[in-house]
């Protein structure tokens, strides 16, 4: 039987490591609760992601919703985002009481087109939630610029761009808050996990709060909280995959300029180029396939794919402003370039082991079923 190619595949830390760090769990006894490995986990993510504060979550998407809450946005507020996510983004605004307001995206990087927010702006916005793409960084800067000129909020959805940096700066340094996602797919996990990243020194006891239900003390509940912390194992598998993280970011970067080399003059792909001033995580390999120039639908090219054991990913399709959930509730301008990529865009096989024969039989296998009908 043929093997398969999965879209991606978890990292794995030596089964040696991880025995011996969970072996101080057996002899405490403590699992949760913010517990030593916790604390020692947040303070090297902290140094590691560069930023000046950090507080760990039980998933992404708790991380934002989390903080979404620590910034006190009015109930029924708009927020300004990006439809071309994964779904848990617009899940946070609408589950924490707030309207989301999509924008479309720009062709060149895929994340929010920063020059069409300020059109949006309206008396009831009270936050911009801008996601990095892929890893691909959005207009921080421009995006900062609209922010405080309106006095309104930024929360980025950093999900994907564990360990980028701008201009030497840690990603999560940017807008009030960023979260990060620990799921065992991503560059970096915790198996669950995530991370609400700020600078202002006051969130972390908000937050603190909000993810352990609001108590301060044994007899104190100050404020009205979830159940959102992060597990002592979890814990224990982030501090022993945060050894090996370089080599992991290094071995996808390898992947991916072989992916690159063998792609590159194919007709009809096309392939983001890597932005100045940022360090790249490599954490997804998208294509973007014009059907014209290539011969093939992206769904024909997906399926020819699976058949011969290769799983690619249509991520994001749909946008999430068509989700049956969503879909006629939110939007109010046309979506044009974010439903053109969501239509065609195929994430390609890439993590770490991914072996470069594979990559070869990947590329070879798409340049075969392009330009034929």
């Amino acid at each position: 039987m043929k093997k398969k190619i999965l879209v991606t595949e978890s990292s794995m830390p030596p089964l040696d490591d991880y025995i011996e760090m969970l072996q101080q769990l057996w002899d405490s006894h403590w699992l949760t609760n913010m517990g030593t490995l916790h604390s020692e986990l947040e303070n090297k993510l902290k140094e590691y992601l560069k930023v000046e504060g950090i507080s760990l979550m039980v998933n992404g998407h708790m991380s934002l919703e989390m903080a979404l809450s620590a910034l006190k946005l009015p109930n029924g507020g708009e927020v300004i985002t990006t439809p071309f996510t994964f779904i848990s983004t617009t899940h946070a605004i609408v589950r924490s009481g707030l309207k989301p307001i999509f924008c479309d995206i720009k062709m060149s990087d895929f994340t929010i087109d920063e020059e069409k927010i300020e059109a949006l702006i309206t008396e009831n916005t009270v936050a911009i939630l801008p996601v990095h793409v892929y890893g691909n960084i959005c207009a921080v800067e421009r995006i900062e610029e609209i922010a405080d000129k309106y006095n309104i909020k930024v929360i980025y959805d950093a999900a994907h761009a564990f360990g980028v940096t701008y201009k030497g700066k840690g990603i999560g340094t940017f807008g009030n808050a960023s979260i990060f996602s620990f799921h065992a797919t991503k560059v970096f996990h915790t198996i669950e996990g995530g991370a609400v990243t700020f600078n202002n020194p006051e969130l972390y006891q908000t937050l603190y709060n909000l993810k352990n239900f609001g108590i301060r003390s044994e007899e104190v509940v100050a404020e009205v909280g979830a159940n959102a912390k992060l597990n002592e194992f979890c814990a224990a598998m982030g501090l022993c995959n945060l050894r090996y993280v370089e080599d992991e970011i290094a071995k996808r970067k390898r992947v991916t300029e072989r992916y690159r080399e063998l792609l590159s003059e194919v007709k009809g792909i096309r392939i983001l180029k890597p932005k100045p001033e940022v360090t790249s995580n490599y954490a997804y390999f998208p294509v973007l396939i014009d059907e014209t120039a290539y011969g093939r639908l992206r769904d024909e090219v997906y399926d020819i794919l699976k058949e011969n054991g290769i799983y690619s990913r249509k991520y994001f399709y749909p946008l999430t402003s068509d989700q049956a959930c969503f879909r006629n509730k939110y939007q109010t301008v046309p979506l044009n370039h974010a439903r053109y990529v969501s239509d065609r865009i195929l994430v390609l096989p890439l993590y770490a082991d991914l072996s470069l024969e594979d990559v070869a039989e990947i590329a070879n296998l798409m340049k075969e079923i392009g330009n034929v009908r």
